[in-house]
């Protein structure tokens, strides 16, 4: 087969993959996103007032959820490659389905939202289930009052049960590997597993075996500890808006039903501008200059929001910040996944960022106490803040990765030396062994600016 039909195959299964996998593994982040923050618009809608809770038990119903969540993550996301993700993704939405759908009878101050973090950690966040959220929720409590529920226990009842829906689905369209993918002839799935090869050149060898030394790798890279700092002030801000958004615009002066409808426009505009940040950050191959391009449009809504007192240019100014605060989430998350290898220090690091994006959901949960509200002066100072902190962050890190990568060139021969790569090395077991060894200390690896 010629070069131009190999890359003409490559094209088509390349397709084929995008076509099987992105559109579930899409519905899976909104679900898990709209279940976990779906309480803020419960909020709005009654649930904190017909359950007597005070503003302190809401926030530790809300904190709860996290500190099971980020325990989850390290471990599964070491255990997925053992699964795989046909199994364990599948299960953990089904499960978590049924979890927010029994949310919707609790009667009194709930803490089962604690078994929902547990097996949420798993899963990250998509920034389209923020605008469904506000739709959803305006029209589902319009059931207040069937079978004697509240319209905020049909929130949680109705888009749990098409969680597990969705979940049960998942069994019988998730591949784990290539070779599992439906639609696809040998040809194609070779040709797959060929792309990943070149990819990842330590995915080749089957010696990629877990070891905690991976894990203590990731931790000791410091490019991953100032991405891990990114992730938690990232998080602090996205939570804030994606939990106590609705609540922000109640207190602006709203009705609750208005105030559902308006949630969506920021998150509507978010979406937009994540799609055109993501191909952007793609096309030039960069994931700092999108990340600081995109805060600095979160930087102009806080300021916006600090600094105004009339409610039409402070609900103005979240059109700014949710896109400034969300669009940045994937080239970020690239940005930490890129820059790992081999797989156990890549999903230590992965895990590693979401466990810091969720500490900063903890944080989150208590910067908004109703006696501040509406302005949220000090809150809004810190978002602001650590907006500007990641567009600092992320210059810091270009030019450390920058100069990490003249640093392999310079010192190839050095770093290679222990391999004799060069000697006796005709099946090329010396040079594979540096790449599961080395993973991206390797010389041959650039890490993305």
């Amino acid at each position: 087969m010629s070069e131009a039909e190999l890359m003409k195959l490559e094209k088509q299964a390349v397709r084929r993959l995008d076509f099987a996998i992105l559109p579930m593994m899409t519905m899976f982040y909104l679900l898990s996103f709209l279940d976990r923050a779906n309480i803020g618009n419960a909020r709005v809608a009654g649930l904190q007032k017909d359950l007597g809770m005070s503003d302190w038990q809401y926030q530790v119903c809300v904190t709860i959820l996290y500190v099971p969540y980020i325990c989850a993550e390290l471990p599964s996301n070491l255990l997925l490659r053992k699964i795989g993700p046909r199994y364990l993704m599948p299960t953990l939405l089904t499960l978590w389905g049924l979890m927010v759908a029994l949310q919707g009878l609790v009667t009194s101050y709930p803490a089962a939202r604690a078994f929902l973090g547990l097996v949420e950690g798993p899963m990250f966040p998509g920034i389209l289930s923020g605008a469904f959220s506000g739709l959803l929720a305006a029209a589902i409590i319009n059931m207040d009052g069937i079978s004697g529920r509240p319209g905020w226990a049909w929130i949680f009842i109705l888009e749990g049960i098409f969680s597990s829906l969705v979940g049960i689905l998942g069994f019988f369209i998730i591949p784990s590997t290539p070779q599992e993918l439906k639609f696809m002839t040998a040809e194609m799935r070779e040709v797959l597993i060929r792309r990943l090869e070149r990819d990842k050149p330590s995915s080749s060898t089957h010696e990629d075996h877990f070891s905690f030394k991976e894990v203590f790798r990731s931790l000791r890279s410091p490019h991953v500890l100032i991405v891990f700092a990114i992730f938690y002030m990232e998080g602090t801000v996205l939570y804030g808006q994606a939990l106590f958004l609705p609540s922000i615009v109640n207190q602006l002066g709203f009705s609750a039903n208005k105030t559902q409808l308006l949630s969506v426009g920021p998150f509507a505009g978010g979406f937009i501008v994540t799609l055109t940040a993501s191909m952007f950050s793609d096309r030039i191959k960069s994931r700092a200059i999108p990340t600081m391009l995109i805060s600095i449009l979160g930087v102009i809504g806080f300021s916006i929001y600090l600094s105004s007192d009339e409610k039409y240019t402070r609900y103005g100014s979240l059109f700014f910040t949710v896109p400034g605060v969300y669009a940045a989430v994937p080239p970020v998350s690239a940005w930490m996944s890129n820059n790992s290898e081999p797989h156990y220090r890549r999903a230590t690091s992965i895990a590693l960022g979401f466990v810091a994006t969720n500490a900063g959901g903890i944080t989150s949960t208590w910067l908004f106490p109703t006696s501040e509200s509406p302005r949220y002066k000090k809150t809004t100072i810190i978002n602001l803040t650590f907006t500007i902190l990641i567009i600092v962050g992320s210059g810091i890190n270009v030019l450390l990765l920058n100069h990490m990568n003249k640093q392999k060139i310079k010192k190839r021969e050095e770093i290679l030396k222990p391999y004799n790569i060069d000697s006796d090395d005709e099946k090329g077991t010396n040079a594979k062994r540096a790449w599961v060894e080395l993973g991206d200390r390797h010389p041959d690896f650039k890490y993305s600016l």
